[in-house]
C-alpha cells in the first residue's frame, strides 16, 4: 500500500519510527515531513500536503502525528474528501474505515506510546470500507456538506 505520513515537531520522533516500521513491513511511503526536528514548525505545513495527496490519489491512506493529534485532525479535515480522525483505540481504528471510510488516521505522540501507535496504524491499514448501503448513504451526506449543499 502507498501511504503518506506527516508530522510536526511534536510527532517527529514517532513519525520517524513509524516510517522505518512501515517500510520494513513492505509499504511504500511518501514522507511529507517534517524532515528534521524544528520546535518552531507548524503542523498544517505538513498535514495539508498529506491530505491533498490522499484526495488526489497520490497515496491511498494517510498518517498524521502531532503532540495531541487534535491539530493534525482539524487541519486534515479542512481538505475536501479527507475523512480524518484522532484515534486512540483499536475499535475506532478499524470501524472508522469500515463504516466511515476514514482515509487519514491522526495520532497524538504525547497521548499514545509508540507500541500502541504502531498497533493502531496496523489496524487502520488492514481495515476496508464495508460499502454497506447505510454507510454509503452517510458518506453521501458528508460529501454534500463539503460541497456546501444541505444534506438530505
Amino acid at each position: 500500500m502507498r501511504i503518506g505520513i506527516a508530522a510536526d515537531h511534536g510527532g517527529f520522533t514517532m513519525k520517524e519510527r513509524l516510517v522505518a516500521a512501515l517500510q520494513d513491513a513492505g509499504h511504500e511511503l511518501v514522507d511529507f515531513g517534517a524532515w528534521q526536528l524544528d520546535p518552531a514548525d507548524d503542523y498544517p505545513d505538513f498535514v495539508i500536503p498529506l491530505a491533498e495527496a490522499v484526495t488526489n490519489g497520490k497515496v491511498e491512506r494517510g498518517i498524521a502525528v502531532c503532540s495531541s493529534g487534535v491539530g493534525a485532525a482539524i487541519a486534515a479535515n479542512k481538505v475536501a474528501g479527507v475523512r480524518a480522525a484522532l484515534i486512540h483505540d483499536d475499535s475506532s481504528a478499524h470501524q472508522g474505515v469500515e463504516h466511515d471510510n476514514m482515509n487519514v488516521i491522526c495520532v497524538g505522540s504525547l497521548v499514545v506510546g509508540y507500541a500502541q501507535a504502531w498497533q493502531l496504524v496496523g489496524t487502520f491499514l488492514a481495515a476496508r470500507f464495508s460499502g454497506a448501503e447505510r454507510h454509503r448513504r452517510l458518506l453521501a451526506k458528508v460529501t454534500a456538506l463539503e460541497r456546501g449543499m444541505k444534506a438530505k
